[in-house]
């Protein structure tokens, strides 16, 4: 059982808290979910900003095979089909180099009749070869981003391999030089690239990762991703904390759609306040869990524990509060919150998942075993039917007794898609629903 509380829309988006604010003598950790909702008008009414599309295609020798080179230029194609006319644009050649490959002789190509069709002309030319830096097409990515400051620039990072002609330390660097100027969704086709690389591209750059299995469904990804980038109109919301002295936030994550930990991107910005950026948004829902330490209080007193608020710039464009009353009464402090039972549960979920897998790749199947199976029970408690159909393709589960053992032949491209959609969450279910 919960309560929501402190509900606000002073300038347009929805927050919602949603919690059990009764604590019992001497408790000092408080959880709350906090909702928030931008709609069609808010969305719609967004000052308009120049939008920048970056292609970022890897051109490595390895992408000569199984149609991988053939299948990303027509996901390129299918990409530049949907971009709106009047985007700038450009594409990337990615290999143990970075270049811009189309426009030759600018950082960006405005999007027309004409200048698809020199595009294609220019992938046409194209051919595999070369290595994989990773780092370095990020790199050349931030400085096409750097000619167009103040615009809206998404990214679109496709490889088929591993980070294998730069070190890792370089690829961190680059990230994190990225981080606020441009958003990146990676994806990998095949099953030879590495999960965690674009995971933590697609994290710090507010973007999506995910496997493309076989090259012939590039196009339609591409297609799909371009059409959720000309949806944002919103270029950045941040999430400002405000907490009481003595109270310490334990961390801040999002946990829908996907789950990210956003608590390290913190900054400071007043006494008690921190800020937490939240990427660009188009009409969409968000829900995060904000966990704090609070100094217990005496039985029946009220205290307010955190004051969150979603700004753009400077300006409050929606905020809740985040409460705590000490309770003598076990009934009220026992109650649970459902959406942060919820999504406790599909964090640990996520987690299990991901620590299975490690251990099966390092070959202690008890462990894995264990964890997978643990899995398993999370994915039927929340409903996560995602989840669990991806998980069917790695374990068998004996109806009978519940139990689950990891199967004898597993394809490397379903535990892939497993390990990359684990952070994908399932929302609350409806009172009622089955």
């Amino acid at each position: 059982m919960s309560s929501p509380s402190g509900n606000g829309n002073s300038g347009g988006i929805e927050v919602a808290v949603d919690q059990n604010e009764h604590l019992a003598e001497g408790a000092r950790i408080v959880d709350a979910i906090v909702t928030v909702e931008t709609g069609d008008r808010i969305a719609v009414s967004a000052p308009p900003r120049q939008r920048v599309e970056i292609l970022i295609i890897d051109c490595s020798g390895s992408m000569a095979a199984q149609d991988k080179f053939a299948g990303a230029r027509r996901a390129t194609l299918a990409a530049l089909d949907v971009l709106a006319d009047g985007t700038k644009f450009a594409i990337v050649q990615g290999t143990d180099k970075a270049e811009v490959v189309y426009p030759k002789d600018a950082s960006s190509a405005v999007a027309n009749h004409h200048t698809r069709s020199a595009a294609r002309h220019a992938l046409d030319k194209l051919r595999p070869q070369g290595g994989t830096a990773i780092g370095t097409w990020l790199g050349l990515s931030r400085i096409i981003a750097q000619h167009h400051r103040g615009a809206m620039v998404h990214a679109i990072l496709l490889t088929d391999g591993r980070n294998e002609h730069e070190t890792s330390e370089r690829l961190a660097q680059e990230i994190s030089a990225s981080e606020g100027m441009f958003t990146c969704d990676c994806r990998g086709v095949g099953t030879d690239w590495e999960p965690d690389e674009l995971r933590a591209i697609a994290s710090a750059l507010h973007g999506t990762v995910d496997i493309v299995k076989t090259p012939d469904l590039l196009a339609a990804d591409f297609a799909a991703m371009m059409e959720s980038s000309m949806g944002k109109t919103i270029p950045e919301l941040t999430l400002r904390v405000w907490t009481p002295v003595g109270a310490r936030i334990v961390f801040v994550k999002q946990v829908s759609p996907t789950i990210e930990d956003l608590t390290a991107r913190r900054t400071e910005a007043g006494a008690q306040i921190g800020e937490y950026p939240l990427g660009s948004w188009g009409s969409e829902e968000r829900e995060y869990h904000v966990k704090l330490d609070l100094e217990p209080a005496a039985p029946g007193r009220e205290k307010l524990a955190a004051r969150v608020a979603v700004i753009a710039g400077d300006d409050v464009l929606g905020q809740g509060l985040v409460k705590a009353v000490w309770t003598t009464d076990t009934e009220l402090s026992a109650r649970i919150s459902r959406r942060v039972a919820h999504y406790t549960g599909q964090a640990e979920l996520a987690q299990v998942v991901q620590e299975g897998l490690a251990a099966r790749k390092q070959g202690d199947l008890a462990t894995a075993t264990a964890k997978l199976q643990r899995a398993v029970q999370l994915a039927a408690e929340s409903g996560n039917d995602n989840t669990a159909k991806l998980l069917r393709a790695v374990v068998e589960v004996d109806e009978r007794t519940g139990t689950a053992r990891i199967r004898s032949s597993v394809d490397p491209a379903d535990e892939m898609a497993l390990d990359v959609r684990s952070s994908k969450t399932a929302r609350v279910r409806k009172e009622g629903d089955a």
